[in-house]
């Protein structure tokens, strides 16, 4: 099971020798990547009575650009969104800067989407925000395509390609894998996705939706093992004595990956995130 690291985004700053410095020690320390969340826009709670999540206060780095600077400063790690809010983006944009991120770290981008929740955000952007779901379908299988060939004709219910591609283009089909846990999604990365993440402890609820999309992929043909699970660690959410253990949960579920957050943990430096991720690695296993 390869083990990252999420990058403690709410809590890091705007630094970038801050952000670099933590990045490099995740590096160093032997972290297989780095995941980080993807939001454009926070909302102003004021006037938004009853609002949960993030808000206009929580920092949120760009997550192409921040993987730009990432790709730039190290050699190795693999760059995950975890998740990139997929239907409120331009899909040929999104394609474009995923293909570039990948070009430029040497094949390292994987890329981890989902629908999102924040309707402020998608309206900002101008998306319907009830479309998000069917969008995204579409929206996985143009990547493909765009990844795959220099020109392409697409003509969708949501996007219109007509005779171009982008330049330069991936070495390969970049990784997508999907978050969330609804039927929809599970079905879904059984039929098409490369991998999933889930977000829970290694129980026999998530034994049963790894069931539900090890069914779809054997039902579209698909092998089962070849479909990655990134689980998460929580390190606020699970108490220290348990932490290798539900590591070892995940193995025994089949994970492939498992990433490791340090935010909310009430971590007041940055580089507390980070030597905090050093020490914890070989515990792991």
């Amino acid at each position: 099971m390869r083990i990252g690291a999420v990058f403690p985004q709410l809590e890091i700053g705007a630094d970038p020798a801050v952000v670099r410095d933590w990045t490099r020690t995740v590096e160093d320390a032997g972290y297989t990547h780095v995941l980080a969340y993807d939001h454009v826009l926070g909302a102003d709670p004021a006037n938004r009575p009853g609002w949960t999540g993030y808000t206009d206060k929580s920092l949120f780095h760009e997550v192409f650009v921040l993987f730009g600077y990432m790709a730039a400063i190290t050699a190795k790690l693999e760059l995950v969104t975890g998740v990139l809010v997929l239907p409120q983006r331009q899909t040929a944009l999104v394609a474009k800067q995923a293909a570039e991120v990948d070009v430029l770290s040497g094949g390292r981008l994987r890329l981890g989407v989902g629908i999102g929740w924040n309707q402020v955000e998608y309206d900002a952007l101008g998306v319907p925000f009830a479309q998000r779901g069917a969008r995204l379908t579409e929206q996985v299988a143009l990547l493909r395509k765009l990844w795959a060939d220099p020109v392409i004709t697409h003509e969708g219910k949501y996007d219109r390609v007509d005779q171009a591609g982008l330049n330069p283009l991936p070495s390969r089909s970049i990784p997508i894998w999907f978050g969330g846990g609804a039927d929809a999604v599970l079905k879904r990365t059984g039929q098409v996705g490369d991998g999933w993440m889930p977000q829970g402890p290694p129980d026999d609820k998530m034994r049963a939706q790894l069931k539900t999309i090890r069914d779809a992929a054997e039902k579209a043909g698909r092998d089962p093992a070849e479909i990655g699970i990134e689980a998460r660690l929580s390190l606020n959410a699970v108490p220290e004595q348990d932490w290798r253990a539900y590591a070892d949960g995940w193995r025994d579920l089949g994970a492939t990956h498992l990433c490791v957050n340090t935010m909310n943990f009430g971590l007041s430096r940055p580089e507390d995130h980070a030597q905090l991720l050093r020490e914890l690695l070989p515990k792991l296993g």
